[in-house]
């Protein structure tokens, strides 16, 4: 491994928290004339998960960010290819495994090659190919061009949503391969092309070496979390920690020391680091973070929360997502969303939508200033949901269920 720099910067906990927040977008004005595009690019990633409670999770993304930026909107912007001047139309994304199934831009398409490399590598695969499945796959999209699993003969074997076809097990197999790509999603249903077809030609090569990729998510991460452990930074596009270690001294991230983060940052297999030991953007430390806060309700996928121990230490706030959990052992709801205020995780609200009011079946709050806070996430979010309504069912202090409802009377008008 190359030797890792002294750190040469100190941070404080609460620097390392508003660059964090600079770097997700949540602090200081929104570039709207880049508008969801922008925000693509600017995380690097966005996850995408089947939950809908007000809304998608890929949605929910860039309305925290921009405010209430139209639903059709978000999903043009995403999967709408360039204006027809374009020769060929290129598409802006496409869906490929980073953090999770996520929506990248398509630049970053040559800097996946390690991943798809090691996908045809792998020896083991949760189901079962059938002979001549994928080159029947491959053969029906180069001939109809792109089509859903269902346009291609069916996902599913029976209703059982693991219980995939042939068809369904091929093509998901090309789509890891690089063969095929979704570049679009038709209610909620992938569309696959030919990666010939659809990427853009000079992006279309699997060139660069596994380091070279690697370094390029490693430095892209480092960008979008602003600053970061080791950890941290692997987390972003799940990589693993050696990966991060062979290239993150010339990766152009610089070393960094942050104030409560030394045990943190060493992280498994980190015995012999210097303490304190992380990594920032360099743009991020040539400017003092300042600008107005967001206040919104965060999707529990945003990827500013992604981390459960980074979000412990930089917010002093545990997450969990309980929609797997059986309902006796939740403790604060299907799809609880944080409430971000002032820089800081104030409370959660565990939404649902009954026709035209947004429901708060369990609020939790962070005391009597986390109050108006949560009242103004709330009705913004109804807003954009097109609810007239908001209200509460459960508030887990007592006491500040009276107060929230008469903030939320005042904010509703």
């Amino acid at each position: 491994m190359t030797s890792l720099p002294r750190p040469t910067t100190e941070l404080s906990a609460d620097e390392a928290r508003r660059i964090a927040l600079r770097a997700q977008g949540f602090l200081g004005a929104p570039d709207r004339r880049a508008g969801v595009r922008g925000v693509l690019r600017h995380l690097g990633a966005v996850q995408l998960d089947t939950i809908s409670v007000l809304a998608r999770s890929h949605e929910l993304i860039p309305y925290a960010r921009l405010g209430a930026v139209g639903r059709k909107t978000v999903e043009q912007a995403y999967w709408t290819s360039a204006p027809p001047a374009d020769t060929p139309p290129a598409p802006h994304a496409f869906e490929y495994w980073s953090h999770a199934a996520c929506i990248l831009p398509v630049e970053e398409w040559p800097h996946f090659a390690f991943r798809r490399r090691a996908y045809r590598a792998r020896p083991h695969w949760n189901h079962d190919l059938p002979d001549g499945a994928y080159d029947q796959v491959v053969k029906q999209l180069r001939a109809e061009g792109p089509l859903t699993a269902t346009d291609l003969g069916g996902a599913k074997k029976t209703s059982e949503w693991w219980d995939w076809s042939g068809t369904k097990v091929a093509v998901e197999r090309a789509l890891m391969y690089g063969e095929v790509v979704c570049v679009e999603r038709r209610g909620w249903k992938r569309v696959y092309d030919l990666a010939e077809r659809a990427i853009p030609k000079p992006l279309l090569h699997d060139e660069l070496d596994d380091r070279e990729c690697v370094r390029r998510l490693v430095r892209l991460a480092g960008q979008s979390l602003g600053v970061g452990t080791r950890a941290d930074i692997a987390d972003y596009h799940r990589l693993r920690l050696e990966q991060v270690d062979a290239v993150i001294a010339d990766s152009g991230l610089v070393a960094v020391t942050v104030e409560g983060w030394g045990r943190a940052a060493a992280g498994k297999g980190g015995a012999g680091r210097p303490a304190g030991d992380a990594w920032a953007d360099p743009a991020a430390l040539e400017t003092v973070p300042r600008g107005r806060h967001r206040t919104t309700l965060l999707s529990p996928f945003d990827s500013l929360i992604w981390e459960r121990a980074r979000t412990e230490r930089i917010f002093d706030f545990t997450h969990r997502l309980e929609a797997y959990t059986p309902k006796p052992k939740r403790v604060h709801g299907y799809f609880a969303m944080p409430v971000l205020a002032g820089g800081r995780l104030v409370g959660r609200v565990d939404p649902a939508r009954e026709g035209r009011t947004l429901v708060a079946r369990q609020v939790t709050l962070d005391g009597p200033k986390a109050v108006p806070a949560v009242a103004q996430a709330l009705v913004e979010a109804a807003s954009w949901v097109n609810c007239t309504d908001v209200r509460v069912e459960r508030v887990d202090s007592p006491g500040l269920r009276e107060p929230l409802a008469a903030e939320l009377t005042r904010v509703l008008g």
